[in-house]
């Protein structure tokens, strides 16, 4: 019994073309919180007091973190129906967004990220 008799076999239900259409959409606002991050990262390495290896570490990770929620969030749902895959990259999107603010307000009230 082959793979195609018992149904195994999954082919994409979406053209490339809207996968890339609702990526590339959604990318933008990936791209928008990574950029966020970057520049949070800058003003406060080049800020009064300066940051020490703590608080590269914390800084960093609100960069990398997006680009690894997209990645998951692709690969959960780039074989689902469009409304389906949009949810799915709403929903790493909305987990992005609140990473950031929780870096964002630990950088506010933590002072031991600061100063070398």
């Amino acid at each position: 019994m082959s793979t195609r008799e018992n149904g195994a076999v999954r082919t994409r239900r979406l053209p490339t073309w809207l996968v890339v259409t609702i990526a590339g959409l959604f990318g933008l606002f990936y791209a928008y919180v990574v950029w966020s991050a970057v520049a949070l990262l800058v003003q406060q390495a080049t800020g009064a007091l300066g940051l020490n290896g703590l608080g590269w570490f914390v800084y960093i990770l609100p960069i990398v973190f997006p680009l690894i929620a997209f990645g998951v969030a692709f690969a959960i749902g780039a074989r689902r129906t469009a409304g389906e895959f949009a949810i799915v990259l709403l929903a790493g999107l909305t987990v992005s967004a609140a990473f950031w603010l929780a870096i964002v307000g630990y950088g506010t009230t933590s002072y031991g990220l600061y100063g070398s």
